[in-house]
């Protein structure tokens, strides 16, 4: 039985105007002050409509620059929409640039109070489950320490810590996963298990295909600024890599115009693997 949709996009359009001068000091500006600035418009969502049923997972997939994390920030409310409209039911917790409201000056401990008061949390609450964020953080010999001396994924770990407690029905997540260590990417993973046992109403974006599969009851791909497709994961994953493999196949036929007789190269040339190696789960070569 189809329920009543908690997201519904209408018609999305997100243009940006992109300058071709960009002054990195003071002394540039104001010479620069009375100049003609040209601009450049970059579309970065073009007429995307799409609705998201309550307790569903629901998955965007698409090449680096499609337009995903832009559709993220709009539903977040962090982007005004150029065209059309979006409407949410329930309140709303984006899991997007997780951390931006620390304070590096603060240790841990202050950090866990002053990000929950911004989610809504109570400073009882906060009390209550302050062990529990810090454990699931791995950071309890760490807690009194300022943030400025943490390395990144540290934070990362404290603020997904931090967020999972907030008290809403819709959950934006943006690549979360990519930081951490196996042990913390698995108990991301149990997180997620719990709120969709709970039919929270998540969208998840992501570049990792099979974790897409695993959790998303409905995908929707996103390519140069467009909705391509959107139904099953495995049907809109295959849309997906054939997509890749269009690119690819272009690009090694570019590729292969330019290139000497001694010359091997797939792709365009535009990134090189200059260094590869695994590691254990440990983190050792």
């Amino acid at each position: 039985m189809k329920t009543e949709p908690v997201i519904k996009v209408n018609s999305l359009t997100k243009e940006f105007s992109l300058p071709h001068e960009k002054f990195s000091t003071a002394k540039q500006r104001f010479v620069n002050v009375f100049t003609r600035k040209s601009y450049e418009n970059f579309m970065a969502l073009n007429n995307v409509s799409f609705e998201i049923e309550k307790g569903e997972f629901f998955g965007i997939i698409g090449s680096n620059g499609s337009g995903k994390s832009t559709l993220l920030k709009i539903l977040a409310k962090i982007y005004q929409p150029s065209k059309g409209s979006v409407e949410i039911k329930g309140r709303v917790a984006p899991f997007i640039e997780l951390g931006v409201g620390f304070n590096p000056e603060l240790t841990a401990r202050e950090n866990v109070f002053l990000n929950s008061a911004i989610l809504g949390l109570s400073k009882k609450e906060t009390e209550k489950k302050f062990a529990e964020i810090i454990k699931f953080a791995e950071l309890e010999n760490f807690v009194d320490q300022k943030l400025k001396t943490f390395y990144s994924g540290m934070k990362v770990r404290l603020a997904f810590a931090i967020a999972i407690q907030a008290h809403t029905e819709i959950l934006l997540v943006d690549e979360v996963l990519a930081v951490g260590d196996a042990n913390f990417q698995q108990k991301c993973f149990d997180v997620f298990r719990k709120l969709k046992g709970e039919k929270k109403t998540i969208v998840f974006v992501s570049h990792a295909l099979n974790i897409i599969e695993e959790f998303c009851d409905r995908v929707a791909l996103i390519d140069k600024s467009r909705l391509i497709s959107i139904g099953k994961p495995r049907n809109v994953i295959n849309d997906y890599l054939s997509i890749i493999t269009d690119k690819e196949t272009r690009g090694m036929e570019v590729s292969e115009k330019g290139k000497s007789k001694k010359e091997e190269r797939w792709g365009d040339g535009q990134a090189e693997i200059v260094d590869l190696w695994f590691e254990n789960i440990k983190g050792a070569k």
